[in-house]
C-alpha cells in the first residue's frame, strides 16, 4: 500500500473538496477506527449544514486542494467569456461529462460548465436536469471566487453575472 503524501492544511484554512466545493478546516482530530488512529481532518461545508472527515494521509488521493490562486480565478472568468462549446451527444453523455466537470474541483471545468450551460433571457428555456446542473456548477464556482478574493458571495455572484451578461451583448 503506498504511502499518500500529506498535505499541510491548518484549521481555518479554507479548502476545496472535489465532490463538495468550498470548506474550512475547522479542526484536525485523531480518531480510532477499527483499532487503527487516524489522524483527520474535519472539513465544515456551512452553506451545505455538512462535515466531512477526510484522513489527512489520504487528503491528496481524496482530491483535497487549496484554494486557487488569482491567476486561474482570471483564466475561469476569461472561460466564462468564450462561446458556449455544446457538444452533440446526447444530452445523458452530455450531462455525465458536465457532472464530472463539476465534481472535479477543477475551476477552469466548473466555468466551462457555467459558460456551457448558461442562458440569455430571450434563449429557449433550460430543462430542469440541465438547470440543476447550471446552479451546481454556478455556486461552486462563485463560492471558491468569493473565498479566494475574500468578498462574499453575493460580489462573487455578481462578478460572474457581469461577465456572462457582457458575453450575450457580444454575441
Amino acid at each position: 500500500m503506498s504511502k499518500s503524501k500529506k498535505i499541510e492544511f491548518r484549521p481555518n484554512d479554507y479548502v476545496v473538496y472535489p465532490a463538495h466545493g468550498v470548506g474550512q478546516i475547522v479542526s484536525i482530530e485523531k480518531q480510532e477506527v477499527a483499532g487503527i488512529s487516524l489522524e483527520l481532518f474535519v472539513i465544515s461545508f456551512e452553506k451545505d449544514k455538512m462535515t466531512l472527515r477526510v484522513p489527512t494521509n489520504k487528503a491528496t488521493e481524496a482530491g483535497l486542494r487549496s484554494l486557487s490562486n488569482p491567476e486561474t480565478v482570471d483564466k475561469a472568468m476569461t472561460t466564462l467569456k468564450g462561446k458556449a462549446k455544446v457538444k452533440k451527444a446526447m444530452w445523458s453523455r452530455r450531462a455525465q461529462e458536465y457532472e464530472q466537470k463539476i465534481n472535479s474541483g477543477d475551476l477552469i471545468a466548473i466555468a466551462e460548465v457555467v459558460r456551457d450551460l448558461h442562458r440569455a433571457d430571450d434563449q429557449r428555456e433550460q430543462s430542469y436536469s440541465e438547470r440543476q446542473l447550471y446552479e451546481a456548477a454556478l455556486e461552486r464556482l462563485t463560492r471558491e471566487i468569493a473565498a479566494v478574493s475574500g468578498k462574499g458571495e453575493d460580489d462573487a455572484q455578481r462578478q460572474v453575472d457581469d461577465v456572462l451578461v457582457s458575453r450575450v451583448a457580444a454575441a
